[in-house]
């Protein structure tokens, strides 16, 4: 049997009974190691656990999924996953691929940022289309998800915004050579992600200086529009914190994980009322 488990988001102990259970009696275990990260890192969970973990990396996991999935056919082997299961693609793939040899799965789920972020107060039936962004650099400047912001707010919903990590990245150097080496593990803060959108609106904004104010896309972000910072939610040190997009470029939350969330134009009073306790000006809300 091929299990995938849920670890949840906090710390060891955030992993459910069911899933405890399965990992003490597999064969090997797996904890993946580049979708997300727990704050606790891999000793605290080996300690918690009471075994040792196979760290699966992205060149394992989409290079050598089969190494994960040997010998599952007659042995329990299980693979760990911050969060929920199904939080990522790759995860689907990993269950199609042992589908494809005849391994049975199971999935253990648990807790995951897409439920949790309901703790800064935003209801979570009000959410649209979740998306990503991503690290740009002098020669890679994406803005499609900026799109899909604007989207979700022209139908009132709020966008989960999940920021970028970079975990075992290889230099482009060494990709051209036989050793590979790494770049520093990065993650996105919600500093870097108001950067990056205020660049973006700048550059719509003169985009948009030509065209007849008709045809402008008046549902866009601007410099004073609402956002929510979050950082390792469902952590003993979590931060919740509402300001405007200027003012959270300067914001700074601590270690990540960081999320960022663009509520609607248009909050229920009780979700109002909910975010005021983590702005430092209510007016902000208001």
């Amino acid at each position: 049997m091929f299990y995938i488990i849920g670890l949840g988001l906090g710390d060891p102990e955030d992993i459910t009974v069911k899933g405890l259970n399965i990992i003490k009696q597999c064969e090997r275990v797996y904890l993946e190691s580049y979708t997300s990260v727990l704050c606790c890192g891999q000793e605290k969970l080996e300690e918690f656990y009471g075994r040792k973990l196979i760290l699966a990396d992205r060149e394992m996991v989409e290079q050598r999924a089969d190494d994960i999935l040997e010998g599952a056919e007659s042995i329990s082997v299980a693979f760990l996953v911050v969060g929920d299961p199904f939080g990522a693609t790759t995860h689907t793939d990993l269950m199609l691929r042992a589908k494809e040899k005849g391994i049975k799965t199971s999935i253990v789920h648990n807790a995951s940022i897409m439920n949790a972020v309901g703790c800064c107060g935003l209801q979570l039936y009000h959410f649209g289309e979740t998306v990503s962004i991503p690290y740009c650099d002098d020669s890679w400047k994406p803005d499609s998800f900026y799109d899909k912001i604007v989207a979700n707010l022209k139908h009132g919903l709020h966008t989960l915004c999940l920021l970028d990590i970079k975990v075992k990245e290889p230099t482009l150097e060494s990709l051209m050579k036989k050793k590979r080496e790494y770049m520093p593990p990065r993650f996105m803060s919600v500093s870097e992600a108001a950067d990056q959108l205020l660049q973006i609106v700048a550059k719509r904004s003169d985009e948009e200086a030509g065209v007849q104010p008709d045809q402008q896309n008046e549902h866009g972000l601007r410099e004073n529009t609402l956002i929510v910072g979050l950082a390792r939610v469902g952590h003993d040190t979590q931060q919740i914190l509402a300001c405007s997009l200027s003012e959270m470029k300067n914001v700074d939350l601590g270690p990540p994980l960081h999320s960022l969330i663009i509520p609607n134009g248009q909050l229920h009073p009780l979700e109002m009322e909910f975010l005021q306790q983590f702005a430092e000006l209510k007016q902000q809300i208001l």
